[in-house]
């Protein structure tokens, strides 16, 4: 039996235990220049403290244009790097591995950003039609996305995370409903992975043998085998990791995937940990927010590591609660998240932490 204070090789990075924090973007906290904030860097270095195995810092645009706002990290530029040393070097302090998720919006992107490009001309939640790249735009999007991947290395992550899941392009490029392409880049399984596949074989040449892949991937968008081809054809690519979610669409309600101590967005990580488990490690998340809930997935071996998200939001102790029994405040699991979407003021469980101060 696995315990949650187990190690984890991933790569040649060993995690000193099964947990992680997820990737959650902070939308009021850059500027326009896309540089990580003091409020991004105090964030980070503080949830580094606490016994977390592997920290991955929110969405980082890999182009000004594929931001959610003006408001964004990127790592678009050079100039951007210096910023990101703080966050390491607080990871690297503290024993935690330290990746970065990189992303591009695309048929999504906000229209101040820019275009709505993406594998197909369809109509997007914005009610308008995106526009299909050329081969051209796939293969610089491509080029911009290893280039951040660079840059990342060279801020000091152990990693990055590509954005595969929630809508956004990569996810976009594996979902039939938005990826009607007829040419090397749709219809096939392996076709509709190739977009990501070569970026990750991309990334592995540029950035070596000891830099981790991970990938953020659908589950089910909404069938879980063909997400699980697709993840297999990333795995065979070089990713070291698969971090499970939801996709463009919603998974079919009707999957049987629940139990009493996880949602069946945690339930697509444990599918996908049964496939994998001889080929790479696997996480689950999305409503996980107590040690009951932690021990209950590692221990009886439904998946290799806990991705923790809003639990880490609400109190960047709450892996000390895992390992040590420590008191925590617990995430009150607000509709719309009041940490990520406005201050942390907001956020009934940050008020509670200060209050009790």
């Amino acid at each position: 039996m696995a315990l949650v204070t187990d190690s984890i090789r991933i790569n040649r990075s060993v995690l000193k235990n099964r947990m992680t924090m997820a990737p959650t973007v902070k939308f009021e906290w850059a500027g326009d220049d896309g540089k990580l904030s003091r409020k991004h860097i105090e964030h980070y270095s503080e949830r580094a403290r606490y016994g977390i195995g592997l920290l991955c810092v929110e969405a980082t645009a890999v182009t000004p244009d594929g931001r959610f706002d003006h408001q964004h990290i990127g790592l678009w530029d050079d100039s951007q790097i210096d910023e990101h040393r703080y966050v390491t070097d607080a990871c690297r302090e503290n024993g935690v591995v330290s990746l970065i998720q990189l992303n591009h919006t695309g048929i999504v992107t906000n229209p101040e950003m820019g275009p709505a490009i993406g594998p197909s001309a369809v109509e997007t939640r914005r009610g308008i039609i995106s526009t299909a790249m050329s081969l051209e735009q796939i293969h610089d999007m491509q080029q911009s996305f290893i280039e951040a991947a660079a840059r990342a290395k060279k801020a000091g992550y152990d990693g990055i995370q590509l954005h595969g899941c929630h809508g956004y392009l990569i996810n976009q490029f594996i979902c039939r409903s938005t990826n009607h392409r007829t040419d090397e880049y749709g219809g096939s399984e392996e076709n509709r992975a190739r977009f990501a596949v070569e970026i990750i074989k991309k990334i592995r040449k540029e950035c070596g043998r000891d830099f981790i892949i991970s990938v953020r991937t659908a589950g089910a968008d909404p069938d879980l085998e063909s997400c699980a081809d697709i993840a297999e054809e990333y795995v065979n690519a070089g990713c070291d990791y698969l971090q499970v979610s939801s996709g463009v669409n919603d998974p079919d309600p009707s999957l049987d995937l629940r139990d009493p101590m996880y949602n069946i967005i945690c339930g697509l990580g444990v599918h996908f940990h049964d496939r994998f488990e001889t080929m790479v490690p696997v996480s689950c998340v999305n409503g996980i927010h107590t040690p009951e809930q932690v021990k209950y997935l590692i221990e009886n071996d439904l998946t290799d590591t806990v991705d923790l998200g809003r639990a880490m939001l609400a109190d960047p102790r709450f892996p000390l609660a895992v390992l040590e029994g420590a008191d925590y405040v617990r995430c009150f699991a607000c509709p719309r998240c009041q940490y990520v979407f406005g201050t942390e003021h907001k956020c009934p469980a940050e008020a509670l932490r200060n209050k009790n101060k």
